[in-house]
């Protein structure tokens, strides 16, 4: 990426928002609570975001609300990897014997399941489909 590009598309504004924001929680010494909260409102705009698409569309695009849950999946894993977990690991044993641990791995299944069903959801959408046979010479 080039300087006047970086100009061009106002990309000093999002650095600078979030450099501030990211000193912010610094010196308050609530970074993973700002994170979290950000994951939230991510999640909250995602879902209005649905909404006002299925009111003007009267369509439900799944792209979207897979988006919030992969983000809602991703908040959980970080509460309970970072703020809940104390657990030491020292071997296979330990990682098994804590219930937090198992809610860890179901959570990261959920997010890799997630994943596939957002790939999939782009891959079989109207607009992925109606762009590729555009590309394509091979009409009938």
């Amino acid at each position: 990426m080039n300087i006047s590009r970086f100009f061009k598309d106002k990309f000093y504004i999002e650095v600078g928002l979030a450099s501030f924001l990211f000193i912010i929680a610094l010196i308050m010494d609530r970074l993973m609570d700002a994170i979290i909260y950000m994951l939230y409102f991510i999640i909250f705009l995602e879902i209005v975001r649905a909404v006002l698409n299925y009111i003007r569309e009267q369509r439900v695009v799944l792209s979207i609300l897979v988006d919030a849950f992969i983000i809602l999946a991703l908040r959980e894993l970080i509460v309970n990897v970072v703020k809940i977990n104390e657990e030491n690991i020292d071997s296979i044993d330990a990682l098994f014997a804590s219930p937090l641990n198992y809610n860890i791995m179901i959570i990261s299944g959920v997010v890799l399941f997630l994943l596939i069903v957002r790939y999939l959801s782009v891959k079989t959408s109207q607009k992925y489909l109606i762009e590729k046979m555009k590309n394509c010479d091979c009409h009938d």
